[in-house]
């Protein structure tokens, strides 16, 4: 409770108001971070996968030693659960957020490798630079994280970051981006935050 208590000026009772208000501002967020996640990878997946004219496309794209060790680790943790030899679409799955997003990233041979030829397509609605699309990916995965993880995150701008997820998804899929704001119920719980928090005081830590 303590960056709760730190937020609410020592104030108990407002610390668990806002405690619990992170709870549902997190669990609101789930679902566009869900289908942003679920989104991104299929469309990295499907466009790597045709480039490399295989669905394992790991096996022969330029992945880092950190790439290949995060999709061993995939393999290994899908053949504990039983399933061996471990299946393409199981390993997908498994593979991080941060995983998916680090392809899009400035690592050694992945600018050539992997975004000019092929990752690049997986946001057909993006014309900027790979660097600034990559910067806000990497925010929303420490969002997600932060979300997934039970941490706090009252005190970051969330109609910044709720904006992102659905600008960052419509470069993947204008489709996807209005079926996910159909069930979204993130802006009715933010407009209720001053009611919610009463006596809580922004912290940044």
């Amino acid at each position: 409770m303590a960056p709760y208590l730190l937020a609410a000026d020592g104030d108990a009772v407002v610390g668990v108001r806002l405690y619990w208000w992170n709870v549902e501002a997190s669990a609101a967020l789930y679902g566009p971070l869900h289908c942003l996640e679920v989104t991104l990878r299929n469309a990295l997946h499907d466009v790597l996968a045709g480039r490399h004219g295989r669905p394992d496309w790991w096996s022969s794209a330029p992945l880092n030693r950190h790439g290949a060790r995060l999709v061993d680790e995939a393999r290994r943790k899908c053949e504990r659960s039983g399933a061996a030899p471990a299946t393409v679409d199981g390993i997908v799955a498994e593979l991080s957020f941060g995983f998916w997003t680090s392809l899009v990233s400035g690592a050694r041979g992945y600018d050539r490798g992997l975004w000019v030829p092929a990752a690049r397509k997986a946001f057909p609605h993006y014309s900027g630079r790979r660097d600034a699309l990559h910067d806000s990916l990497l925010s929303l995965v420490h969002l997600r994280n932060r979300v997934m993880h039970h941490e706090p995150i009252h005190h970051r701008h969330l109609a910044a970051d709720h904006a992102k997820i659905y600008r960052v998804l419509g470069y993947v899929s204008a489709e996807m981006a209005e079926e996910a704001r159909a069930m979204d119920r993130f802006p009715a719980v933010l407009a209720a935050r001053q009611d919610a928090l009463r006596g809580a005081r922004p912290h940044r830590f």
